[in-house]
């Protein structure tokens, strides 16, 4: 496994992390919450970096990348429905979203493509909305 996909993975590794700090009672653990979700979210972009920079682009990481950015950005979002601070339509919404282009990306039928399709310029933007979005909420 080359680097860029271990960092990728590791950000998953953040997440119960993430939700812990989140579901305690204090401004603090708020503020813990949103720094190792900032971390994580970072770690996005190191990733993709080093995979082009270092030319080690795998269709491993091509389908990882993406997944665990939808994992982290569901967890807490729903997260936050139980605090009451998001509705679940809208996450219901997002969800639903996030898992027909997950299917459109890996199905080469539907994608027009023999390999894994990696984030387009649309993709990464709407990746960036949702992480500025949940921090927000977060903080």
């Amino acid at each position: 496994m080359t680097l860029p996909n271990w960092i990728t993975f590791s950000r998953l590794l953040g997440l119960p992390f993430i939700l812990y700090f989140l579901n305690l009672p204090t401004d603090q653990s708020r503020w813990i919450s949103l720094g190792i979700f900032l971390l994580a979210a970072g770690t996005d972009w190191l990733d993709g970096y080093l995979a082009r920079k270092l030319n080690q682009i795998t269709d491993l990481g091509k389908f990882l990348d993406p997944l665990v950015d939808k994992f982290l950005v569901l967890a807490p979002l729903l997260a936050l429905i139980e605090l009451g601070q998001v509705p679940a339509w809208g996450v219901c919404l997002i969800l639903a979203r996030e898992l027909a282009i997950a299917g459109w990306r890996v199905n080469p039928k539907l994608s027009g493509s023999a390999s894994i399709q990696g984030a387009n310029i649309w993709g990464k933007l709407k990746t960036v909305s949702q992480i500025s979005a949940i921090a927000l909420l977060i903080a």
